[in-house]
């Protein structure tokens, strides 16, 4: 986790620079609002904030700060993704995902189920042949409006 918007913005430069990129100004404006979002928001909400960016540039830098491993996309059961800073540069966490109206909400697991969750998706993973580096979990339902 960064301690800083300054370290922060210099961290998503670098990453940017690791994929042949520029942090330009509409890609800071993104990560701004992303930041201030404090969650997986769609890019609608995104666009909607104050000193966007245009929709078509919108998805463009989207995908180079998703290629840069600066953005996460939140796959739903709706027709829109959402986005995310990348853990990365804020904390781990998983998701709790509606599948009727899309809302998700971070959700933090405790410590030692976290571990437990780990050493089985390694244990998961090595017995597969596949060479595990992290995992995300979205846990689908439905949120206390739509049950």
């Amino acid at each position: 986790m960064t301690s800083g918007r300054g370290e922060l913005h210099a961290i998503v430069g670098e990453r940017l620079r690791g994929v042949g990129q520029r942090y330009t100004a509409n890609r800071r404006v993104l990560v701004e609002g992303l930041l201030a979002a404090g969650g997986p928001v769609s890019i609608g909400d995104l666009l909607l904030r104050k000193g966007s960016v245009p929709q078509s540039s919108a998805y463009r830098n989207l995908a180079v700060l998703e290629q840069a491993n600066v953005v996460r996309r939140v796959i739903t059961d709706d027709d829109f993704a959402r986005f995310e800073l990348d853990e990365g540069l804020t904390e781990h966490h998983h998701h709790l995902v509606c599948s009727n109206c899309g809302r998700i909400e971070d959700v933090e697991v405790p410590a030692n189920v976290e571990r437990s969750l780990g050493r089985s998706l390694d244990r998961l993973a090595k017995g597969a042949g596949f060479a595990s580096v992290a995992h995300r979990l979205d846990l689908i339902g439905l949120c206390r409006t739509c049950a």
